[in-house]
């Protein structure tokens, strides 16, 4: 979509609020941050945290929510290659590069009372490194939300929105004295209120945990979804933005295509729904709370097989493509790729049919080889809806099998199998009717080499 429409919208949003938080809707710099909001919004990596995003976590929040909502993603490092450029001269006087990342020391002359100010809500302190895996984005982004909402909002508005910001470093577990992110968070507004009188009450510093603790649940709602595919397709949105090769969509390569589906499955490995959704004071109440923790669980269930299955099918397809060299691009082997022309040489139709394909045995099962079957219901810029290699897997070996295949391929991995040695360890018909796909991909391509 045309980025002046995102230009507009958030503009809209953005005065609307501001004018019903009693600050000046008046003020030109407002259309200027819109500005600056959707340009960092629309990097050439963004493909989930992108200006949708932010509306959708605005949508239907207080004026405080909507706010937060749209500044919370602001700086976003690991996928931007570093601070935009546009965000860099707000922060650049309170952080430095070290050894380790970036520090936050402030210039001598950098004004300090907002550093001070964000630095309580986050709990963080003058020296610490920021890591951008617990707070680092988020952090940086409210400060800067603070910095350039000064004079058009009041100081309390301002602190509101920063600790609702705070709200959405994702995936925390409980501290280790057992209090959870939304209690640690009310004791820091108190103490911000009180170090920088900031003049909120009690009620006002609870109501803005609980409008935090929404805020974060619509930041990863899709954990939520009600179908497996809906999740799915957030997931593989999320997937080239800490993995750029795979915007080259005919030029990534096959280790490249496996590391990216490696780093995803690592990840939602080890996530627990109880880390995912917040509930602080019966915000959300406990019927939604339970509700959202049983998609979630269902979700990420599936998301693990799914990926899993996946990750073993790509792993033999690197197994076998050595044979050519480490960097063989995917769509060399795979052919037609999303986004390119039609081509009708394609892998999967090279592959066996299947007399007596594997049944699942339980839901589960079942969703998940639907999904590798007919693929999932949204188109992704850097992959296939479906996955054929997978689905071939399924249908000759069953999912059990497949999945004993799971601990070789992270054998190979580990550099303590190699590809010839997992293909060994893989049913002699599997590898087979992959060789054999592969082999005709290659001999069709040469043929029409040989086509006068």
């Amino acid at each position: 979509m045309d980025p002046q429409h995102y230009i507009s919208k958030c503009h809209a949003e953005l005065k609307s609020a501001v004018s019903a938080l009693g600050g000046d809707a008046a003020s030109p710099r407002l259309e200027s941050l819109s500005a600056l909001i959707i340009q960092s919004m629309t990097g050439p990596w963004r493909s989930f945290h992108t200006p949708e995003h932010i509306f959708e976590v605005g949508a239907g929040g207080t004026p405080v929510e909507v706010v937060a909502a749209l500044f919370h993603d602001l700086v976003y490092a690991q996928v931007d290659s570093g601070i935009h450029v546009n965000l860099a001269r707000y922060v650049a006087a309170y952080v430095r590069e070290g050894d380790k990342g970036l520090v936050i020391d402030p210039m001598d002359d950098a004004p300090a009372q907002d550093l001070e100010l964000v630095m309580t809500l986050f709990g963080f302190t003058r020296g610490q490194v920021l890591s951008p895996f617990a707070g680092l984005n988020e952090f940086l982004s409210a400060l800067l939300a603070v910095r350039v909402l000064d004079g058009i909002l009041s100081k309390p508005v301002c602190a509101q929105i920063a600790a609702c910001i705070e709200a959405t470093v994702p995936f925390r577990s409980p501290h280790a004295d057992g209090k959870n992110c939304s209690q640690v968070l009310l004791e820091r507004l108190k103490l911000a209120n009180q170090n920088h009188a900031l003049g909120l009450d009690d009620a006002a510093c609870l109501e803005t945990v609980l409008m935090g603790v929404r805020v974060s649940n619509r930041d990863i709602g899709n954990f939520a979804s009600e179908h497996p595919s809906e999740f799915l397709n957030n997931t593989w949105n999320l997937i080239p933005e800490t993995n750029h090769d795979l915007v080259s969509t005919n030029t990534y390569t096959v280790k490249g295509y496996r590391i990216s589906l490696q780093k995803m499955e690592g990840f939602l490995g080890f996530l627990q729904p109880a880390a995912v959704f917040r509930q602080f004071a019966q915000e959300p109440s406990d019927q939604e709370h339970q509700r959202r923790l049983e998609l979630t669980s269902r979700n990420l269930e599936v998301a693990r097989l799914y990926l899993r299955l996946k990750l073993v099918s790509i792993t033999l397809i690197e197994s076998l493509s050595l044979t050519l060299g480490e960097e063989v691009s995917l769509s060399s082997i795979m052919g037609k790729l999303p986004g390119k022309m039609d081509f009708p040489i394609q892998f999967e139709n090279y592959l066996p049919k299947i007399t007596n394909p594997y049944q699942a045995q339980n839901q589960q099962e079942k969703i998940v080889m639907e999904l590798l079957e007919t693929g999932r219901s949204a188109d992704s810029v850097h992959d296939a809806r479906h996955s054929p290699v997978a689905s071939y897997l399924v249908k000759s070996l069953g999912i059990p099998a497949s999945m004993q295949l799971l601990e070789h391929a992270r054998a190979y991995f580990a550099g303590k199998l190699s590809g010839e040695e997992l293909l060994a360890q893989t049913h002699p018909q599997v590898v087979q009717g992959l060789s054999h796909a592969m082999v005709q991909v290659f001999e069709r391509r040469a043929d029409l080499f040989r086509t006068p």
